[in-house]
């Protein structure tokens, strides 16, 4: 079961490598859209910014967005093919900034029982697993984001 240094140190490594994948993109370069099905740099960053907020939420946080707010960025949602339906990507990577300092805070102040304690009974997955299962979740998103910054033209390596 991860605790709460390992939750600390997993979301710094997403939160750097989603740093470093945005690096020099412009809000315009992080909606451009791949020519086969998925989605856009700004809808995975509004996911991502969607699930950190589940994260808050079970840490005894407030959420930074209304589920209106993010309502285009949850699962199942229309890809995000203009501006006009986009949060501006730059309040979507500060979000991103503001979620991990609010997670760190919270992880680093947190009772551990609250951390064992059961989150879903049915499944029996404590809060830990719980938040260890919307990290991975976020790695997912997160290597996505590679191919989409190559989509835009910079033709480097972040990773490797």
């Amino acid at each position: 079961m991860p605790n709460a240094q390992k939750l600390i140190q997993s979301f710094q490594t997403t939160t750097w490598l989603i740093n470093k994948q945005a690096d020099g993109l412009s809000h315009e370069q992080m909606l451009l859209q791949l020519p086969f099905r998925g989605n856009c740099f700004n809808w995975i960053l509004g996911h991502i910014v969607t699930n950190r907020d589940k994260v808050l939420v079970l840490l005894g946080e407030e959420p930074q967005f209304s589920e209106a707010e993010v309502a285009r960025y949850m699962r199942g949602s229309d890809p995000v093919v203009g501006a006009e339906t986009a949060v501006d990507s730059h309040r979507l990577l500060e979000a991103v900034q503001t979620s991990q300092s609010k997670i760190e805070a919270a992880l680093t102040t947190i009772d551990p029982e609250v951390l064992t304690a059961i989150h879903d009974t049915e499944n029996n997955v404590t809060v830990a697993e719980r938040l260890d299962g919307l990290h991975w979740h976020e790695t997912y998103h997160t290597g996505q984001l590679e191919i989409l910054r190559q989509l835009a033209g910079t033709n480097d390596r972040i990773v490797g």
